[in-house]
């Protein structure tokens, strides 16, 4: 049975092996021996390297969703999901260089690039949920998706900003959200004209009956 106390030494041990070289120049063995466990113990915590990221990206998930949002319950949604992409954003500040990693890795590989974006799917429609907004569908998709794209063009701010109160961080977020809010409403036009209801040609005007019955 792996320890709480072992898992996240597997955790920080990958991502301070993120920060020096690619997620594809990682071996499983330089995990086991960073974290000081076999390789059996590390089998028996995560099935593979993508599974320990993903373990750290739902810590993440944890953090923020566990915080107190009960002040901005009567704040419009585009703030709500401010404040909730902030705390994440706060989250992520100490893991800076392991993000690095993370960015360059999947700029050399397509396949981890789609793998990370499965995983960002799942923590987005947790942060939407978190701000108290709900989609279903295929427009709850096409919103979630798109939220991963803007969350990703925020990082890219994020992990070169030097300054702790982050404010072209804050900046870029604030930009994003309101670019999605506005592709929001396009898409919800469009689905309210799909979702009218056909209109009927009108009736071809009946000949009158002929009185000899023919």
């Amino acid at each position: 049975m792996v320890t709480k106390r072992q898992r996240q030494s597997v955790i920080s041990a990958f991502l301070g092996l993120l920060s020096e070289k690619s997620f594809a120049e990682i071996g499983l063995d330089e995990i086991a021996t960073r974290a000081s466990m076999s390789l059996a113990e590390l089998r028996a915590a995560f099935d593979s390297k993508l599974a320990i990221y993903e373990a750290f990206v739902r810590d993440i998930d944890e953090a923020v969703l566990a915080a107190d949002v009960s002040d901005m319950s009567d704040e419009p949604p585009r703030e709500r999901l401010f404040d909730v992409l902030m705390r994440r954003l706060d989250a992520l500040a100490p893991h800076r260089a392991a993000l690095r990693g993370i960015a360059r890795s999947a700029r050399q590989d397509p396949l981890f690039a789609a793998s990370l974006n499965r995983t960002a799917l799942i923590s987005q429609r947790w942060m939407l949920t978190a701000a108290g907004i709900r989609f279903e569908g295929l427009l709850g998709a096409a919103v979630t998706q798109g939220l991963v794209v803007s969350f990703a063009r925020v990082l890219r701010v994020f992990l070169d900003e030097e300054d702790a109160g982050m404010p072209r961080t804050m900046a870029a977020l604030d930009r994003e959200l309101r670019r999605a809010q506005s592709s929001f409403e396009r898409l919800e036009r469009v689905g309210r004209l799909f979702r009218r209801p056909a209109r009927r040609a009108p009736a071809e005007p009946r000949a009158p009956a002929d009185p000899a019955g023919a």
